[in-house]
């Protein structure tokens, strides 16, 4: 875990807490500017309760480092306009009294104002937000431990299931064999049924011929047996 020092020394750590602006409020509210965007050199200054020159001097030490993170400085007209839309935001009695610069103006947002706590050695305030910013990691450093073991058991019963899916992959080669065998043999089945039906509807079509033949032989039958019953009648007279 990197200590106070590091994070004083480091500009890579500081890039990497960026991110956390929601300390500032834990340890101090920090009032904004009508927009909601942007704080001035004195309200700085307020909320690390420090001097103006302290915070100009920082700002002017890490330039680049405070411009990359929001620090605008506004002159000319950008000046002009910008003091234009806070009086229009600022409404009623309080405009009179809104301050403006003369002649430039620096601005600052919530990640500036975090980059100074992480910079500011002679600020309580700011050693309260690099001492909670450095906390607040320690549960989520315990989560990522826990969830990097978590993951680990995971991983191990992944690998597991590779072992066992090894072991599995010639019994499911025989079983396709089987089944591929079996399918064969279905195939055979229909195909001997088939040539059964076939079969069946010949044996039908004979019977039914039969059938016929039958139905004429006994029409047959009965022609000559009634022809022979008339004889008999005859001779009798």
């Amino acid at each position: 875990m990197p200590t106070e020092v590091a994070l004083l020394e480091s500009r890579a750590l500081r890039g990497e807490r960026m991110g956390r602006v929601d300390v500032l409020d834990k340890v101090k509210s920090l009032v904004m500017l009508p927009d909601g965007i942007h704080v001035r050199t004195e309200d700085v200054a307020r909320y690390f309760e420090v001097s103006t020159g302290a915070v100009r001097r920082l700002t002017d030490r890490h330039q680049e480092e405070f411009s990359e993170n929001g620090l605008r400085v506004l002159r000319g007209p950008d000046l002009r306009s910008f003091h234009s839309d806070m009086k229009s935001l600022w409404g009623g009695d309080e405009v009179e009294s809104y301050p403006q610069a003369a002649t430039q103006l620096r601005l600052y947002t919530r990640r500036t104002v975090l980059n100074i706590a992480m910079l500011l050695r002679d600020s309580d305030i700011a050693r309260c937000v690099r001492t909670y910013l450095l906390d607040a990691e320690e549960p989520l450093r315990t989560r990522y431990a826990s969830l990097d073991q978590r993951v680990t058991r995971i991983e191990s019963c992944l690998s597991g299931v590779g072992s066992a899916l090894q072991e599995l992959g010639p019994v499911l080669v025989r079983m396709s064999e089987r089944l591929d065998s079996l399918d064969r043999k279905v195939e055979l089945t229909h195909q001997v049924v088939g040539a059964m039906s076939l079969r069946l509807t010949d044996v039908q079509q004979g019977v039914v011929r039969l059938d016929g033949r039958l139905d004429c032989f006994a029409r047959q039958m009965k022609e000559l047996r009634r022809r022979s019953e008339g004889r008999g009648q005859h001779g009798q007279r």
